[in-house]
């Protein structure tokens, strides 16, 4: 199975070359930082402190789906994601399956960030019409990615540049505000305050569950991580590392952050729509702090948008390239931008636009977008682990000679996929969340419908010939 022809990322070459991989590496961001419109106030709201444990478990769990997807991508150095071994392991509807999906996550995911950040820019100016920045935020992300390849590597170093800095002064003023027993309306800054009002669970076992629904949405586009650094001259040493570094991040981003806000603040004075970051630094005293804070939520929306915007381009492209999407958008500009698939993403963006007017407010349009994102990139995942799992039956000599095996291996995959669907059953839970759940399938019906037209092409038969062939030859070898 040959793989997709996709334009080199900004990580592969040119003087931009370690500054984007370095910002993708880091694309493992704070809760509420990654568009989220107050969603750490809300997951912090429903779970109480529990939400701690929310943010360590989804991390734990996510890692082992890096590294399958780790192990994959070091097993045949001509894969660059996980479209091109799930095609290779499961067959040409997987690879069809996989890529449309996970170009609809991003788009999806780019329509919450265009809700986030239109939320954002109502607190910076009160008044101003919602469409006003959704419509800003598009055009300004069209125009970085069009000219150059290199264009987005530059932009996403100082995006990722921008919220780690933010994420350190916040952990650095919260412990500052701790050990020095800062007092306020809400009381003494202490780490008792984790457990001092109901304990580590003080909505029971419910409110913990409902912790997950909103969590979840935080870590999508975890895998850009492993799939940048399989772009990079290094992959043998650049992905382990990558992959390998994400734990640390989830404790420093996640973990960490939550930690300090729910001992500076207990977790009761927390709501739903409002960010924990800004309060913090308010709270402190730092008004100009906290109004720059709101600036680096709001880039750092742009920041999950604008990575969206590069996935969703190549995948198109590499699609197109494979004959599973119209050749239009298979073409390149004159300085190698997939532009024909970046203008259909940014077109689609604009949904997100009219959603802002659809619901009662910004914080229920942008519940219903991330959960149809989160259900997405949960099946994305699931086709990572079901890929390992055939790698693992058909080429065993393969993964006996891999230096990056993932760990606890088979057993630990069934684990992992319980717990995706412990979170579908999660979703259920909520009004808001089933409405979505139910939604969703209407995406893969479309996708079925799609598939059952494209496999009637003699490119895509012969691709499903030859895939057949090479499948039964490694079983026959594997046997």
């Amino acid at each position: 199975m040959r793989r997709r022809n996709v334009p080199p990322p900004a990580s592969t070459s040119g003087p931009n070359a370690s500054r984007a991989g370095w910002s993708l590496e880091f694309e493992v961001t704070p809760p509420a930082c990654h568009g989220g419109w107050g969603g750490a106030g809300k997951t912090i709201s429903v779970a109480g402190p529990s939400v701690i444990f929310v943010y360590m478990i989804i991390g734990f769990m996510l890692f082992f789906v890096m590294r399958a997807m780790g192990q994959l991508l070091l097993s045949n150095l001509n894969y660059k994601s996980f479209s091109d071994f799930a095609g290779d392991l499961l067959g040409p509807w997987a690879g069809f399956f996989t890529g449309w999906t996970y170009w609809f996550c991003w788009v999806v995911t780019g329509v919450a960030d265009v809700i986030a950040i239109a939320g954002y820019a109502e607190q910076l100016w009160p008044g101003i019409q919602l469409w006003v920045p959704g419509v800003a935020t598009i055009i300004i992300l069209l125009l970085l990615n069009l000219p150059t390849v290199k264009a987005f590597g530059e932009t996403e170093f100082w995006f990722a540049l921008i919220k780690i800095v933010a994420v350190v002064a916040l952990i650095v003023v919260g412990l500052v505000m701790i050990f020095t027993g800062f007092q306020s309306n809400a009381g003494t800054a202490t780490f008792t305050n984790l457990w001092s009002h109901g304990g580590f669970f003080p909505k029971e076992f419910m409110g913990f569950v409902a912790g997950f629904q909103i969590a979840v949405f935080a870590f999508v586009g975890i895998e850009l991580a492993g799939t940048a650094a399989a772009e990079t001259k290094n992959p043998e040493h650049n992905l382990p590392r990558a992959i390998n570094a994400i734990p640390l991040r989830v404790m420093l981003f996640y973990v960490g952050a939550l930690i300090i806000l729910m001992s500076v603040t207990p977790w009761t004075e927390f709501k739903a729509g409002q960010s924990p970051f800004i309060a913090m630094f308010s709270l402190a005293g730092l008004g100009i702090a906290a109004t720059v804070v709101n600036l680096v939520v709001l880039t750092s929306a742009m920041s999950s948008a604008n990575s969206g915007i590069y996935s969703t381009s190549r995948m198109v492209f590499g699609l197109a390239s494979d004959g599973d999407a119209p050749r239009l958008f298979g073409r390149l500009s004159r300085r190698k931008v997939p532009q024909n698939a970046l203008l259909l993403s940014r077109v689609l963006l604009l949904a997100g636009v009219a959603l802002l007017y659809a619901g009662k407010d910004v914080g229920e349009a942008f519940d219903m977008v991330t959960t149809v994102s989160a259900v997405c990139f949960m099946f994305v995942w699931s086709i990572v682990l079901a890929s390992y799992l055939v790698f693992r039956k058909r080429r065993p000599e393969l993964h006996a000679a891999s230096p990056f095996k993932m760990p606890g291996g088979i057993p630990m995959v069934w684990v992992v996929f319980a717990f995706v669907a412990f979170l579908v059953w999660a979703l259920t839970t909520q009004p808001n969340t089933l409405t979505a759940l139910l939604v969703t399938p209407v995406w893969f019906a479309v996708l079925g419908v799609a598939y059952a037209v494209v496999r009637r092409s003699p490119v895509h038969q012969a691709r499903v010939a030859e895939w057949k062939a090479m499948s039964d030859a490694e079983t026959a070898a594997a046997g």
